[in-house]
């Protein structure tokens, strides 16, 4: 794997108010990998990913994108930072009144100039690549769940994003659509050589699908595990994570420090 960093977080302090809810993290996202951020409710996981998008801006500490650091830059200068990134929200977040090929040719039409056939071609390419091929005329009513998800990836890479980031994409699917999607991740890493980054607690997907995650925990409002999902799982000396790969019970213990490799 190409150890360039694509993402890099220094020391963020990430908070609403006075309430602290990540306190001097830091970490990398490298080139090509799949990288999952895990953790229990309210450890941060959707306040990190907000940070990573540009949506809130940190109390202090750095996010880079690409080389590019989204903490300080104006709202100009992050829209151009933002068109390296995609993102696959957990409700697909597809516009209802639009058909399928209308949603995902929307980012298309905004940020180029590029005429109708060109942009229908696109559209095309794109939901071929999630195997909605022949979908292009339906309204997000009239498909299934899973495809609502291919559908919102299939908009998510439209402009060819060096970088994915997906919102729990496995919520609301059973589990054979759920295995379909992890496999569709996998395969679109390794043709595109897509950087991915996925918040999600599905233990199957991260198996399935993680290079590497972290794990953040509320009561440090850190990191409190780096590394390979199955070495943390069979490994890892700290009882939350033992617990949280192995799906014990929990019994509040907790110690000090990060897991990793």
């Amino acid at each position: 794997m190409n150890r360039k960093a694509v993402i890099q977080v220094k020391n963020l302090v990430a908070s609403y108010g006075d309430d602290i809810i990540l306190d001097r993290i830091s970490f990398d996202v490298y080139k090509g990998e799949i990288f999952a951020v895990l953790g229990g409710s309210g450890s941060g996981k959707s306040t990190l990913l907000r940070h990573l998008l540009g949506l809130h801006r940190p109390a202090s500490g750095e996010v880079i994108i690409d080389g590019d650091d989204i903490s300080g830059c104006d709202e100009d200068a992050l829209q151009q930072i933002l068109r390296k990134v995609g993102v696959l929200y957990q409700s697909a977040a597809l516009f209802g009144s639009m058909t399928v090929a209308e949603n995902v040719a929307l980012p298309i039409l905004e940020y180029t100039d590029l005429p109708a056939e060109s942009v229908d071609h696109l559209v095309k390419m794109k939901l071929n690549l999630v195997d909605l091929d022949g979908y292009q005329n339906h309204l997000p009513s009239e498909i299934s769940g899973g495809m609502k998800k291919r559908a919102g990836l299939a908009r998510a890479m439209a402009l060819n994003p060096k970088i994915l980031f997906f919102d729990e994409p496995s919520a609301g699917l059973d589990p054979v659509t759920s295995a379909e999607l992890d496999n569709l991740i996998i395969h679109l890493n390794q043709s595109l050589g897509t950087t991915m980054v996925i918040i999600t607690h599905e233990l199957e997907s991260i198996f399935a699908v993680a290079n590497r995650v972290i794990m953040l925990h509320k009561s440090t409002r850190g990191i409190i595990a780096d590394g390979d999902p199955k070495y943390l799982r069979d490994q890892s000396r700290n009882p939350f994570v033992k617990q949280f790969f192995n799906r014990l019970p929990a019994d509040n213990t907790l110690t000090d420090g990060k897991d990793g490799l």
